[in-house]
């Protein structure tokens, strides 16, 4: 396995726990021979991109990661399978020069969590704070009114069973749930201000009703809007559509105006994963499309990414969820650029992805001068080897196969979790890397453009106030 400590190698990380933040971040190319001695001090540099005389060091914002999910502190469906290792999380994205972070809020308990996260990393991780539309049952007549307000989405509902249309919604758990929304809008304002900067992540999805129909999903997703038009200041959206485009187009423009015009810090619709037509609607009202490992599932889901002007694209990994998958379409473009070694690969050994063993480690070919070419039927012709036992070897372990692209960072079960280790099947922010090669290969573009328009979109709509 190609170890994280040696494969990038190029750039030294700071000293400092925070990533410098510039318009460009470059280095003289004469500087690259002495940022070498990374790997002597243990660090895990930012991979640049070579551009010429200088050295570009990717910059990021994830839009869209779920720090506030109990996986990420080592505890999966309620059981502790490894210690508590956020810290490391935050730490990997920010080597790989994923410098700030916005946690979803899909629920009240995710949304308070998600606070308590930010005020650990002021000026790192920012939060949002929502109803998803699959936790939108508490809008519902039939959700018991005690457990609204720590009410989670449910983890395992039968996709084959979706949730019963006959039930209304409850004005009053409606208005209960919205002046609870308010409270934890306007505190979190009040005591951390500047961490909480969008509301979200709510919006439609028909992809699953088995988690709520979609007479609550309308409801949950109006009243929202509402809300967020009774705000001041108004806060950005934090928007997610599944299947459901022309409800959710359409409610838009009833709160907002035929142009969204009232919509007065615009948005983003993240994960996106529809067609074409639908993406070039969104972005003609202004809205921004966010993209992560399911966007890239498909060439049809490639070519939407490919339309996507760079003035409304936004970088996410979604993560413990959305991981790029070699089942994926979007995956040849980490092969691409890992063989042409460009982009987050510009720092392997010989530049163009192959780690080649150098010819002088070759073993010599030994110099023997024969006088005589002895018959090797005559076993008293001179020369002629005596007959020997070969030693007994022990069987060579299997060798552990190599990733098809670059790895910094161990990855092990969760079962088996150690130090240092990412888990296999987490996705975590510091994948925002691969997300923004996928993007720049699928459309032909610098990794630098594609890294630079998506970090001055977000810190734009969500007011991180850095260029």
């Amino acid at each position: 396995m190609i170890r994280n400590r040696t494969l990038f190698n190029c750039v030294t990380r700071p000293k400092t726990s925070r990533l410098p933040i510039s318009r460009f971040l470059l280095t003289p190319l004469s500087s690259l021979t002495s940022t070498m001695s990374s790997e002597a001090t243990g660090s895990t540099p930012t991979a640049p991109t070579l551009d010429g005389n200088s050295i570009y060091k990717p910059r990021y914002i994830d839009i869209g990661i779920n720090l506030a999910d109990p996986i990420f502190r080592g505890v999966y469906h309620g059981k502790e399978r490894h210690p508590d290792d956020l810290q490391a999380v935050v730490s990997r994205a920010q080597e790989v020069g994923c410098q700030k972070l916005l946690i979803t809020g899909s629920d009240f308990t995710s949304s308070r969590h998600a606070l308590d996260i930010a005020k650990e990393y002021p000026g790192v991780v920012y939060t949002t704070a929502g109803i998803h539309p699959c936790s939108s049952a508490i809008f519902s007549s039939s959700h018991a009114h005690h457990d609204a307000k720590e009410y989670a989405m449910p983890s395992d509902p039968d996709p084959e069973q979706p949730v019963s249309e006959d039930h209304d919604p409850d004005p009053e758990k409606t208005q209960e749930i919205i002046s609870e929304l308010r409270a934890l809008i306007e505190s979190s304002r009040s005591t951390h201000p500047g961490a909480l900067v969008a509301f979200g992540e709510f919006g439609l999805d028909y992809d699953r009703l088995h988690y709520c129909s979609k007479k609550i999903q309308l409801h949950s997703f109006a009243a929202q809007l509402d809300l967020v038009l009774s705000l001041t200041p108004q806060p950005p959206l934090f928007l997610h559509s599944r299947a459901a485009h022309a409800d959710f187009v359409g409610l838009l423009k009833a709160k907002f105006g035929a142009r969204l015009e009232r919509l007065e810090r615009g948005g983003v619709v993240h994960s996106f994963t529809g067609t074409a037509a639908e993406m070039h609607e969104l972005a003609d009202l202004g809205l921004y499309i966010g993209t992560n490992g399911c966007s890239f599932k498909t060439e049809e889901n490639c070519a939407v990414v490919r339309e996507i002007p760079l003035d409304r694209l936004m970088l996410e990994t979604d993560g413990p969820w959305c991981e790029i998958r070699p089942t994926h379409a979007g995956w040849k473009c980490l092969l691409e650029a890992k063989a042409k070694g460009e982009g987050i690969y510009a720092c392997l050994s010989n530049g163009n992805g192959d780690e080649s063993t150098p010819a002088s480690t070759a073993a010599p070919t030994p110099d023997i001068t024969r006088t005589a070419t002895p018959n090797p039927l005559d076993p008293s012709a001179p020369g002629t080897p005596t007959p020997q036992t070969k030693p007994v070897r022990p069987p060579k372990k299997p060798k552990r196969k190599e990733p098809e692209v670059p790895e910094r960072w161990r990855t092990v079960k969760k079962e088996k979790w150690v130090e240092g280790a990412m888990i296999k099947g987490r996705n975590e922010p510091c994948m925002i890397e691969r997300v923004a090669q996928v993007v720049a290969g699928v459309r032909g573009e610098p990794l630098q453009d594609v890294c630079e328009a998506a970090w001055a979109n977000t810190a734009k709509v969500f007011g991180l106030g850095e260029e």
